[in-house]
């Protein structure tokens, strides 16, 4: 499995307007092939930030979505909301309890 961790930083007055665009476009992104499991994650203390976790089959699932179409209409319609550049990490999961 391979796991994708994002970090964004919005600016507080297109938040709204970034959570009805993933509202609208998760599904799509959760039933990309390859992709297994999607959450939003917002920050407690500074609510302009927020994270993506994505689970994909492979890498290279995961590369098919970042050139894919429906990414680049989410990417151009979410980068002008940003207040800092956004991080992303590739992370091999170790380790799970429930």
């Amino acid at each position: 499995m391979f796991v994708r961790i994002v970090k964004m930083s919005f600016e507080p007055s297109k938040i709204d307007e970034f959570l009805q665009n993933f509202e609208l476009q998760k599904e799509k992104i959760r039933g990309f092939k390859g992709c297994e499991f999607l959450e939003l994650y917002r920050d407690k203390h500074n609510t302009s930030v927020f994270f993506t976790y994505s689970y994909w089959q492979t890498e290279t699932d995961l590369e098919h979505y970042r050139h894919s179409e429906l990414f680049k209409v989410i990417w151009a319609k979410t980068k002008p909301m940003f207040n800092a550049k956004p991080e992303a990490w590739s992370v091999d999961k170790l380790v799970t309890m429930a």
